[in-house]
Parts: C-alpha cells; structure tokens; sequence
C-alpha cells in the first residue's frame, strides 16, 4: 500500500512535467515558424554563391572607384606606367622647352638692359659725352649740320680719302653694316663719313670717292676750322704734318670709331675696329630694335 501511495504521487508529478515541456516546445516552434516567414532564407548552391559574391564584388569596385579603370594591352605596359609614376617623356620634354624658352628670355632681357644702360649714359644732365652741334657741307655742295642727323640712325666714321689702308678697310666694314641694317629695319640709317682732311678732300673728291664703297654714304668737308670743331665735338683726334707744301702727299693721323647716334641726335655707342661686319651690324640692330619713338623710314 505504502509503495503504490508512493508510486501514484510521482507518476502525477512527472505527467505534469511533460504537460509543461510540451507547451513550451509548442511555444518555441511557433515562434521560430513566424521568423521563418516574416524573413525567408535563400539558399545558393555553391556555384551561384561564386558569381553572386563576384557580381558583389564588382559592383563594390565600381561604387568606390571615381575614375573608369585603364585597360592596358600587356603587363609590360601596366609595370612601365606604375615604374614611371605620374611623369613621361612628353611632361619632360615640355619641362626642358619651358626652361630653355626662359632663359633665352632672360638673356635676351638681360642684353636689352645693358644696350639701354649704354644708350642712356650719354642723355644724363650736362654735356654730352660724344656729339654736339657743328655745321658742314655734304658732297653736293648743300648744308648739313647736327640738325640733319635727326629723325634716323646715324653712324658717324671721320677718315680721309688719301688714306691708304685702314679707311678703305673700315669703309667696307660700314657698307656691309648698312645693308645688314637696311636687311632687316629698311632705310633707317644715315650712314655719314666726314673727312680730317678738307685742304684736299672737296666736295667732288668726297662723292667720287665714296662711291666705291656705297651709294648710300654722306661724305661731309668744310673749312679746316668747321671741320676741327665737328671732330671737338665727337672727342675724335687728328692730326696733319705741319708746313705741308702744295701738291705734297702726306698722311692723317685720327681716331678710327664709328660713332652710333639715335634718332634724336644723341650718341649710343662707339664701335671700334675690333668688330667684325656682322658683330657691328648686331649691335646697330639691337639698338634699332631697342628704340620706343618715332624712326624715319624715308
């Protein structure tokens, strides 16, 4: 009796233990069968899980990526591009063609500035150093003084027409300056040759002599004291052998500059003997190219 009073208790008990275990499970697959509805799991097989994660990848690619990705036609030219980092042959080419253009700039400058400083020694406050005012007559027998000079280049040579090599010699020099000049500017400089000779060297003598040279030179005589105050006036020596009988042949001895004046009738720059044609006509030429005012072309 005591075994089967103990017996039924604990059979009631373990009857209500499964009663309550079952409403729970009950309960819990409830719950999991709405998650499973309100949000459906998708099962891939493996090879469709490789192009989605793929697709997914690309997409990413081109999400973050601002710029279209370069294609290149060999691995060679991919490693090249990143071996060169951002610069090539055309960015180093337009480097040395901006270097190179800037300094011929400057050089260019640089020159300019010290023509200029040449050109502007002589127009400080007083007299000037070369040049002033003096009163000739040319070849053809007509005036010609500092006032004549005015409107072009000048160049300025004193010699004499009996002189046996170095007027010659200087003279041709000053004919190929005028036509490098003419070349390149036109008729822009007066080209004028003014004897220390004027006892022998006539208006005639002067045409006739400076004809061989070049058309375009003005040869310039006068009394000997007109002729001593033009060479005062541009610091140009000379000399002749005193007591000189008529008909004597007999030597000069001067100066041997040409003597580059402005449009303005004021002195530029002297060039000596020391220069070639070409390097004289440079020089004339620059100054020419120099000038800001008005030039007589006529």
């Amino acid at each position: 009796m005591a075994a089967a009073a103990t017996t039924a208790p604990q059979k009631a008990l373990q009857r209500m233990l499964r009663s309550a275990a079952s409403r729970s499970s009950t309960r819990c697959l409830h719950q999991y069968t709405q998650t499973s509805r309100a949000s459906p799991r998708i099962h891939f097989r493996p090879q469709q899980q490789q192009q989605r994660l793929a697709q997914g990848c690309n997409a990413s690619s081109r999400f973050f990526s601002s710029t279209s990705r370069q294609s290149y036609k060999s691995v060679e030219e991919a490693k090249s591009k990143y071996r060169l980092g951002p610069f090539s042959w055309q960015a180093g080419l337009l480097f040395l063609l901006a270097g190179a253009g800037l300094t011929m700039y400057f050089r260019h400058e640089k020159d300019r500035m010290a023509r200029q400083r040449v050109a502007q020694h002589s127009k400080g406050v007083g007299r000037p150093l070369v040049g002033g005012p003096f009163s000739l007559i040319d070849h053809d027998n007509k005036p010609f003084t500092d006032a004549s000079l005015k409107g072009k280049y000048s160049l300025v040579y004193f010699g004499f027409t009996h002189c046996p090599d170095i007027c010659p010699e200087e003279l041709d020099k000053m004919a190929g300056m005028i036509d490098q000049v003419k070349e390149r500017h036109g008729n822009v400089l007066k080209p004028i040759f003014i004897t220390c000779d004027p006892a022998r060297d006539t208006p005639e003598v002067v045409k006739e002599y400076l004809l061989e040279f070049h058309p375009d030179m003005i040869g310039l005589t006068g009394t000997w004291d007109e002729v001593k105050n033009a060479c005062k006036q541009y610091r140009v020596y000379f000399s002749t052998p005193p007591d000189v009988k008529p008909g004597q042949d007999y030597l000069v001895d001067h100066s041997i500059y040409f003597y580059l004046m402005d449009p303005e009738g004021d002195f530029v720059e002297a060039i000596g003997r020391n220069f070639t044609v070409d390097q004289a006509a440079k020089v004339i030429n620059d100054h020419i190219a120099d000038w800001r005012g008005k030039i007589d072309k006529e």
